[in-house]
């Protein structure tokens, strides 16, 4: 075979490796969003906090992807499971927009750290950091979005009471999202990142399978 009848064969067997790693890839982000979207749905409340504001392990696939496949891929499986979601919540799609803004932060920080040194402490560096800049997220997301649009139902003093009946001495609302829900959002990353520590090592195998 001639060098450049091998070249072509080369770019060919690489081009169709590439193809099968894109649309692994593919496969394996909406698995991801799919578990994501069930874990959504399995949510438990926290007894220090507001009985509306409940812990899932839903941003745990979209760290996975994002350590996996790159910040993107972590988007895409919280977009996905914020989808899904939003068509049964019925919060009119406003829980699931301030769901993806923090989850999506949270694993493309971690994602792209990781992605520029692929070491653990990189791995423990980035998704801290994705797990601060979504608590960080959440007050303006909570204080300007999803809060006001849920006083149209509860009204806001009904909502700030639920919150004195944990700490009295709360007296608005900013004061209560910096207190409650600021440090609940940060230790929530933080669980996800240690639950990601843990188990990667055990499913990365299963993820790189279907990219081959």
């Amino acid at each position: 075979m001639s060098k450049i009848g091998k070249t072509e064969l080369s770019g060919t067997m690489s081009g169709g490796s590439m193809n099968r790693e894109r649309i692994g890839n593919l496969a394996i982000t909406g698995i991801l969003g799919a578990i994501a979207y069930i874990l959504m749905w399995l949510e438990f409340p926290i007894p220090i906090m507001p009985p509306f504001i409940k812990f899932d392990f839903s941003d745990f696939p979209a760290l996975l992807a994002a350590f996996s496949m790159g910040p993107i891929a972590g988007i895409m499986v919280e977009l996905i499971k914020n989808v899904l979601h939003s068509f049964s919540s019925g919060s009119f799609g406003v829980g699931e927009l301030s769901n993806f803004i923090l989850g999506a932060s949270f694993t493309a920080v971690a994602g792209f750290v990781y992605q520029k040194n692929k070491t653990k402490k990189a791995a423990v560096l980035g998704a801290v950091l994705g797990a601060l800049v979504m608590a960080l997220v959440s007050y303006p997301s909570n204080l300007f979005v999803v809060y006001p649009f849920y006083y149209n139902f509860m009204p806001k003093e009904t909502v700030l009471s639920l919150y004195q009946v944990i700490l009295p001495s709360v007296q608005s609302m900013e004061q209560a999202l910096l207190i409650f829900n600021l440090p609940f959002t940060f230790v929530k990353g933080l669980i996800d990142v240690l639950l990601c520590l843990l188990l990667y090592k055990g499913l990365s195998p299963i993820l790189h399978q279907f990219r081959r």
